[in-house]
C-alpha cells in the first residue's frame, strides 16, 4: 500500500511539473493577430502533436535508458530530459531523493521515459510491435534487441534488457497469415509456432 501512495504522489508532481511546463511554453510562443471581432488568437503555439505517448517506468538512470534505446534504433533522438527533488511527502513515503524524466523519439513515436525507483516491472502484458521491411532487418533488431541481458521468446516475441517486450516482425508475415489460401495460412501459422525468431523464408 505504501509502494502505490509514493507511485500516486510522484505522479501528482509530474503531472504539476508537465502541466506548468507546457502553460509557461505555450504563453511565451503566443503571439497576437489582427481578427475581424477585435479579440487575438494564438498564431502559433507550442503543441504536442501526438494525441497517445507511451510513458516507460524505470528504476533510474533515464539518460543511460534512452542511450540504450538509440544505439538499436539509429534514426532515434533524444528531445528532453530533466532531474526533479522530491519533496518531503515523498521521501517520508520511501520515495527516492529524486527522479527524472526523458522524452525519446525512435521509430517516429516519442516515448517519455520515468525513471522513479523499483516499483513497477514491465511484463508481456505490454508491447511494441516492430514492422520490419526483410529478414535483414528482422535479424538486426532481434539480435540487437536479445543481446546483453535481452532474452529470447516464442513467435518473433523478445525481450530487451529492461524486460519491455517486442514482437519483431517481417511485414510480408501478415499476409502470409491472412492469405486467402488456407493452406498458407496454415503453414505459416504452423511454422510460426516452431521458431523463436521469425524466418521467412520457413513460414512461406
Amino acid at each position: 500500500m505504501k509502494d502505490y501512495k509514493l507511485i500516486f504522489l510522484t505522479s501528482l508532481i509530474i503531472v504539476k511539473i508537465v502541466g506548468c511546463t507546457n502553460t509557461q511554453q505555450n504563453a511565451t510562443n503566443i503571439s497576437k493577430t489582427e481578427t475581424t471581432s477585435g479579440q487575438t488568437l494564438p498564431k502559433k503555439m507550442n503543441m504536442i502533436k501526438q494525441k497517445i505517448t507511451p510513458s516507460l517506468w524505470v528504476d533510474k538512470d533515464a539518460k543511460v535508458v534512452v542511450d540504450y534505446y538509440l544505439s538499436i534504433f539509429k534514426d532515434g533522438k533524444m528531445k528532453e530530459y530533466h532531474q526533479y527533488k522530491n519533496p518531503p511527502e515523498a521521501k517520508e513515503q520511501g520515495g527516492q531523493d529524486s527522479f527524472e524524466t526523458a522524452v525519446m523519439e525512435i521509430g517516429g513515436i516519442e516515448f517519455n521515459i520515468l525513471a522513479a525507483g523499483p516499483y513497477f516491472k514491465f511484463n508481456e502484458s505490454i508491447s511494441f510491435v516492430i514492422n520490419c521491411k526483410d529478414q535483414a532487418e528482422v535479424d538486426y533488431y532481434w539480435y540487437a534487441l536479445t543481446a546483453n541481458g535481452g532474452q529470447e521468446g516464442s513467435c518473433g516475441w523478445c525481450k530487451d534488457k529492461y524486460g519491455l517486450s517486442w514482437q519483431v516482425v517481417p511485414v510480408e508475415y501478415f499476409e502470409l497469415i491472412n492469405n486467402n489460401d488456407p493452406k498458407v495460412r496454415e503453414k505459416a501459422m504452423r511454422n510460426t509456432l516452431k521458431q523463436k525468431k521469425l524466418i521467412l523464408s520457413e513460414l512461406k
